[in-house]
């Protein structure tokens, strides 16, 4: 028989399929926020996840001798817990092999019992109010410090650094906006700093004069708000509007680089007081300044904030399952349990009883000309 280019290819094809077929296919969920006011901040999340998967693929990565091939399932919860509850079901009744999200603790929370009675592992990477990781679930992670250490921070930095002596908070209701404003309370207390009133507004507000007009007969110093950055920059707006000449802080949901485009020239340079719960120092702002490089040239887009821990529990996820040789999520989430010492692009990873990082580092920002400029790294 004359062997022709269409036997070769023909044989190739069926080589290809065959190798494929052996392949086993390992379904990573991705939940975040990709409609609504942050949009922004879900699909900085997504895309990390996609450079993660897109990586792993690339090395060829093999679980128990298989070869492996890495598949994301993404789903939008626009912030909402409903929504965040139902694409947590989706994700279970598709089989995935884990969970990396939600993005907000009040769409983490709930649906953090779905994977729980599943039994699917899930790493947050950026969920910080404490009661995330307190329900007793073992499937329940996260790669970020909480409110606890986050709002804690800010408090006593706003009395001990920032010299506040009228200190007003405000926050959004939500479980994030809510739990980092207490913690944050709590703190200032503790230093013996006075606090002159507490306002309360929605994650969907645009309005917020009636609440200001209250503080600015306060004459705070230093205003606080729990909340994310699609409300913190109108809110800045409208403060200039009022005269309010104060310091503004908040946590992580604030700490984007998109803040700055919100609140336009109601932003002075050094007024922004905010915290990222992550950090690195040293030798590993290399491996986060790659990451940025690497992201950047892959979207064209710049981080926000959140991505680099995306990025991070996607690899300490897979990493569990090759040291488990299986991606069997009861096989593999002891292993997951167990790290100790997984270096990533946001430092080195490991997880406590409760599922929280060990040692969780705090960024504290400001900002220059627009840009986030880093005061310190703080555990």
């Amino acid at each position: 028989m004359k062997i022709t280019m269409k036997h070769v290819a023909a044989a190739a094809l069926a080589i290809c399929a065959t190798q494929l077929m052996a392949q086993e296919v390992v379904k990573i969920g991705h939940v975040g926020p990709v409609s609504g006011a942050i949009a922004h901040l879900g699909k900085d999340n997504e895309n990390a996840a996609v450079l993660a998967v897109e990586e792993l693929n690339a090395k060829g990565i093999k679980i128990g001798g298989k070869a492996v091939k890495f598949e994301l399932l993404a789903e939008d919860d626009a912030g909402d817990p409903k929504q965040g509850t139902a694409a947590a079901q989706k994700l279970v009744d598709s089989k995935v092999n884990g969970v990396v999200g939600h993005l907000n603790s009040g769409t983490s929370i709930p649906a953090s019992k779905i994977y729980s009675d599943a039994g699917i592992p899930q790493i947050s990477p950026s969920a910080t109010n404490p009661k995330f990781t307190r329900n007793g679930y073992k499937t329940t992670f996260r790669v970020v410090a909480d409110d606890v250490h986050l709002g804690g921070t800010l408090g006593r930095y706003a009395v001990k650094d920032l010299k506040g002596k009228a200190i007003a908070v405000i926050d959004d209701r939500t479980a994030y906006g809510q739990g980092v404003a207490e913690e944050f309370e709590k703190a200032v207390k503790a230093a013996g700093g006075k606090l002159v009133g507490h306002e309360f507004t929605n994650d969907k507000a645009s309005d917020f004069m009636a609440i200001l007009t209250t503080l600015k007969a306060k004459k705070p110093d230093v205003v606080f708000f729990g909340g994310m950055d699609a409300v913190a920059g109108p809110m800045m707006r409208q403060m200039k509007s009022l005269g309010i000449n104060a310091k503004f802080m908040g946590g992580d949901g604030i700490c984007t680089g998109e803040l700055a485009k919100l609140a336009g020239d109601a932003m002075a340079d050094g007024q922004v007081v905010c915290a990222e719960a992550g950090g690195v120092e040293g030798q590993q702002k290399k491996g986060m300044e790659e990451f940025y490089a690497k992201y950047k040239k892959r979207f064209n887009l710049d981080v926000q904030v959140y991505a680099p821990y995306v990025y991070d529990a996607v690899n300490v996820m897979v990493d569990a399952m090759v040291r488990a040789k299986s991606s069997d999520p009861a096989k593999y989430l002891p292993e997951l349990a167990k790290t100790s010492g997984y270096k990533g692009v946001t430092g080195t990873i490991a997880f406590d009883a409760k599922g929280d990082i060990k040692n969780g580092a705090l960024t504290l920002y400001t900002y220059k000309g627009g840009k986030r400029d880093a005061i310190a790294v703080v555990r």
